[in-house]
């Protein structure tokens, strides 16, 4: 796998002639959440800043429907958005654009209850918490769907993480579909009912993706291609070898500081989801992502979530920086 991948030279190379290309430094302002990637340790060694020359503000989100917010206004240039979220925003015409897939969920996400409760039927009118307009209410609603439970036949409540986190220790709620840091204190006290990966099997998979304003892409696309490089490089070591890359200290020091996830949990969140290389990114950043969002908006409009699904939503999707990626010089 590491085969497909591009050299470190490559990158170097394609960032200096980015860098070269820019005038002056661009502001860009980068909303991310707390999903355990490999490619957070671009976000600590400030990869991204050193190879485009821009001036990076990071800002932390615990949701995608606020990092939706944050690009709807202005405030946010690129932000880390879930497949959910994405079909919402492109069903309200945000000018927003794919340019990269963060990764596809897997077990990272889950579904946990009290102990209690022992199968998916005990689920009915228990108080289940979730973030609205986000990956793991998708994954919610399609669990409910492949059990034949009715979603109004479940107190489904809109919660934010912190806010989930805080409920659960107050007794509350009786679960919560959500991501790290606060699925992992859940499953220390409660069960896991089922996973985005086993989800994903029953039709509804889910993605992390990286998307960007489309204004601030066409004035200055290269620091988006800057940007790609920089995610994508991060993650090289880790394909080449995950056991061996789960084992560095300083990968699991990193990924905890910007997750909230406990070192020793951080190998499990790493494996539970999937990432994809340059050649498979751009694979994925045509029909399949295209297709995606669909189902997804398909879903959503079924569950009076949104007004309309659109035939094509390609206009959203992009796989021109990575190409450019791709098209680095390699060593």
């Amino acid at each position: 796998m590491a085969s497909k991948l591009f050299s470190l030279r490559g990158v170097t190379l394609l960032v200096l002639s980015l860098g070269a290309a820019s005038a002056q430094a661009v502001d860009v302002t980068v909303a991310y959440q707390t999903s355990a990637e490999p490619a957070k340790v671009a976000q600590a060694e400030n990869s991204f800043a050193k190879q485009s020359g821009a001036t990076v503000d990071w800002r932390k989100f615990d949701s995608g429907s606020s990092v939706l917010r944050a690009l709807a206004s202005g405030d946010v240039q690129i932000g880390n958005i879930g497949s959910s979220p994405l079909a919402v925003a492109a069903s309200q015409k945000l000018p927003i654009e794919v340019f990269l897939i963060a990764s596809q969920l897997g077990s990272s996400e889950a579904l946990v209850v009290k102990k209690e409760i022992k199968g998916p039927q005990d689920l009915i009118g228990k108080r289940i918490a979730v973030p609205f307009i986000s990956t793991t209410h998708y994954s919610l609603l399609a669990s409910l769907k492949h059990w034949g439970i009715k979603p109004e036949q479940v107190k489904i409540l809109n919660l934010q993480p912190p806010a989930i986190a805080a409920a659960w220790q107050r007794g509350d709620i009786d679960g919560a579909y959500v991501w790290a840091p606060v699925v992992n204190e859940l499953a220390k006290q409660g069960k896991v009912l089922t996973d985005s990966a086993q989800v994903g099997e029953w039709g509804a998979p889910t993605l992390d993706v990286w998307v960007v304003r489309k204004d601030f892409a066409e004035k200055h696309p290269e620091v988006v291609t800057a940007f790609a490089a920089s995610a994508l490089n991060a993650q090289k070591a880790y394909l080449a070898q995950p056991e061996q890359w789960l084992k560095d200290k300083s990968n699991l020091g990193t990924l905890s500081r910007l997750s909230g996830v406990p070192e020793d949990q951080v190998p499990v969140l790493v494996k539970g989801n999937t990432y994809l290389p340059v050649s498979e990114q751009i694979t994925q950043l045509g029909q399949p992502v295209d297709k995606a969002i669909r189902d997804t908006a398909e879903f959503l409009k079924q569950q009076g979530k949104i007004p309309q699904v659109d035939s094509d939503y390609s206009a959203y999707v992009t796989d021109r920086f990575v190409k450019q990626v791709q098209a680095a010089p390699q060593s």
